[in-house]
């Protein structure tokens, strides 16, 4: 007999997904397309969270807000949560203390580890959405060095100003070509960055762009989430103990 453990509502998406409420468009490779995530996930919209509150003011205000929403998805049956705004990392330790389970809040994040991935006399680099809103605050919420080279895509044609104030329509050309310059921009001015992350969720689709236009590595939400919910749930291997007959201790 084979006893399976309970306590959860929803089965099979162990990642939670904590969303603004927003209009705009979303294309596969961005974190509110459901066919950007191999795996299936749960999503859950924090009313009143505009991504112009969230990134050009104070994301602490709506603390509160996401907490109670997080806790919904951790009912639900969530193991872990993450959101879709790299600038939520400013209650990073606000959400990890509600709620008792993992929480990736930012991109940033990643950017301790991935320069430990680097060569000696390389750094992480990384593309934001708005270069003036990223404070030391948002920087610290994800353990990022201040230091830290930062390019952000304000003054592009579209891709900032499309995503901060909620356009219902979007040129994605427009945006693509936004990100490579920005990523050229970043390479250009700091000849010691070996990597780039990038801040927000919605730059996901023109990472490889990014990768094609400078060389480096390109890092993201996707990444982290990809890498976060296979420790939520690890892949199972083949084994001779599912089935002696298929083992290699029988070849």
């Amino acid at each position: 007999m084979t006893l399976q453990q309970g306590g959860k509502t929803v089965y099979g998406a162990t990642v939670g997904i904590l969303m603004l409420e927003t209009r705009f468009p979303r294309i596969p490779g961005d974190i509110g397309n459901a066919t950007t995530w191999p795996f299936p996930v749960h999503y859950r919209i924090v009313q009143g969270a505009t991504p112009d509150l969230i990134v050009r003011h104070d994301a602490r205000a709506m603390r509160d807000a996401f907490i109670r929403e997080a806790q919904a998805l951790v009912q639900m049956g969530c193991d872990g949560i993450v959101t879709n705004c790299g600038f939520l990392s400013i209650i990073q330790d606000d959400l990890k203390t509600a709620l008792g389970v993992p929480v990736a809040s930012s991109s940033l994040m990643q950017v301790p580890m991935i320069a430990q991935t680097l060569p000696p006399g390389q750094r992480v680099g990384v593309l934001t959405i708005s270069k003036d809103s990223l404070t030391p605050d948002h920087l610290a919420g994800a353990g990022v060095p201040l230091d830290t080279p930062i390019m952000g895509t304000d003054a592009g044609r579209c891709f900032s100003e499309a995503i901060l104030s909620d356009h219902n329509e979007i040129d994605f050309d427009a945006c693509r070509r936004d990100l490579i310059d920005a990523a050229r921009s970043l390479v250009a001015s700091h000849d010691d960055i070996g990597a780039i992350v990038l801040e927000c969720t919605n730059m996901v689709p023109y990472a490889r762009d990014i990768r094609l236009a400078t060389g480096l590595p390109v890092y993201s939400i996707y990444t982290l989430v990809t890498w976060f919910q296979a420790a939520l749930s690890p892949r199972r291997f083949p084994s001779e103990l599912d089935d002696p007959r298929q083992g290699f201790l029988s070849q």
